[in-house]
């Protein structure tokens, strides 16, 4: 008896292995550049599918990274009716600290692109430390402070913002996937979220 389920073309097979890489997380060119060229010849049926799901595929050449995004009220026909679809890529609040260290760990990139110097923006615990030190409660009890800070760096790498170096002692390099994250539009009021951030941490001394 003949089979008549066909084996996938390999225009399919590559499509695939784009859709799934995207939907386990971003993609960095220079870390993953086979994917990479196969979601640059593919970026049209990669749109159109991923669509379908509700999501925008997000690609920035330029950075060298793409990701998906939940489309904001996309809607299907169904039946005539317009049928909501339910939320693919779930929504993840950044706590207050962490939303800083994002925000500070941003506006070092665009001093450091501004200064026309290296394009990875590599920093070391301490470094990272000085900069959210004075935002946060407890500086005066420097290894709880230490603490709270490793925690912080932790969660935004998980997201993905932060990649660590090997090497000793530990560096961190800033993703440039950030900029997605923290636009324009942050760092145009920039010091008043800083102040906000600063009054914050001073009620929790």
């Amino acid at each position: 008896m003949s089979n008549n389920v066909s084996a996938p073309s390999q225009g399919n097979a590559n499509l695939g292995v784009v859709v799934v890489n995207l939907m386990k997380g971003v993609v960095y060119r220079d870390q993953n550049p086979a994917v990479w060229q196969q979601l640059e010849e593919l970026h049209g049926p990669v749109l159109d599918y991923v669509r379908v799901m509700g999501l925008d595929l997000i690609l920035d050449e330029a950075e060298g990274y793409a990701f998906l995004r939940q489309l904001d009220e996309e809607t299907v026909e169904a039946d005539d009716d317009k049928t909501k679809l339910p939320r693919l890529v779930a929504r993840r609040p950044l706590s207050f600290p962490v939303s800083l260290l994002c925000v500070l760990l941003r506006k070092k990139m665009v001093e450091q692109d501004a200064s026309g110097g290296d394009a990875r923006l590599i920093l070391n615990r301490e470094q990272i430390v000085e900069m959210m030190r004075v935002f946060l409660p407890d500086r005066a009890n420097e290894a709880r402070l230490f603490d709270q800070i490793d925690t912080h760096i932790n969660k935004v790498a998980e997201f993905g913002f932060l990649k660590k170096l090997s090497g000793n002692p530990p560096a961190w390099e800033v993703r440039r996937i950030i900029k997605a994250l923290v636009d324009a539009d942050w760092l145009a009021d920039f010091n008043d979220k800083l102040k906000v951030y600063r009054d914050h941490a001073d009620t929790l001394v």
